[in-house]
């Protein structure tokens, strides 16, 4: 059996803590899943998510009941999670933070990032998943503010984004541009020209980092990993688009207290 592959950064690289951003490779998908299909969401045959779940909680080190991922709705809802639940009760949300050991939080995502987060010396870790949506309405500031009603301490906290789309490949419409202009003057600047007119290239990488930032986290890394340009490691929601496939896989990071 092939394991899960999977990246780390060495800003979360701590005693105590475990993380994982899992790539698209080491699972048992086939097709426009190939291989490491995070995504229960997907029509990709449900027995085959659920051994690639089963080896990424093998890398982390826990029991696959206890990789947890919530049913994502682009929102900027964060849970305390305490204990595992059923899969058939995924709470609705963006974000999850922890101060339970032996539990992997997770996040899923196929361009939009996502972010994982921790405390060491207070022992508290979290996960979130931000699009543009969720970047823009506030689940950045929320997870951070979930970990501090935990104890952590927010100049104490590392948060690192894995794997999402880059500003080369995340062409946006003047409605888009707008919306965050409109929001702030001073967002013009995550908006470059794009070749196609009215239209430009949105680096939501920098937006995340500038919020974590602003909000006075402590360290933020940026992995700069693109998932639209690189398809041998990585899913990618507008490539599949793009190319016209059916449907797409989905990418897992994930953390824990161990």
């Amino acid at each position: 059996m092939s394991a899960a592959v999977f990246l780390r950064a060495e800003a979360l690289a701590a005693d105590g803590v475990a993380h994982a951003f899992f790539t698209r490779q080491g699972g048992v998908s086939s097709g426009v899943y190939e291989s490491l299909n995070g995504g229960v969401g997907s029509q990709d045959d449900p027995a085959c998510v659920a051994e690639n779940r089963a080896r990424m909680a093998q890398a982390m080190s826990v029991a696959p009941t206890h990789l947890l991922v919530p049913y994502q709705i682009h929102s900027a809802d964060v849970l305390h999670v305490r204990a595992p639940w059923a899969p058939d009760a995924r709470p609705r949300c963006d974000g999850l933070v922890t101060d339970v050991p032996g539990l992997a939080l997770g996040v899923t995502g196929a361009d939009c990032g996502m972010i994982l987060f921790a405390d060491a010396k207070a022992r508290v870790v979290g996960a979130c998943h931000a699009g543009w949506k969720g970047a823009f309405t506030g689940v950045l500031e929320a997870t951070l503010s979930a970990m501090e009603a935990l104890g952590a301490k927010r100049e104490e906290i590392t948060a690192v984004l894995g794997p999402t789309i880059g500003a080369a490949s995340y062409e946006v419409g003047p409605e888009f541009v707008a919306r965050f202009r409109d929001a702030d003057a001073d967002y013009r600047r995550f908006f470059a020209p794009s070749a196609r007119a009215a239209h430009a290239m949105f680096d939501l990488p920098d937006f995340i980092g500038m919020r974590l930032q602003k909000a006075g986290v402590g360290r933020f890394e940026d992995l700069r990993l693109d998932t639209y340009g690189d398809p041998a490691r990585f899913f990618s929601y507008r490539r599949t688009t793009h190319r016209k496939e059916p449907d797409y896989g989905r990418l897992v990071s994930a953390i824990a207290l161990v």
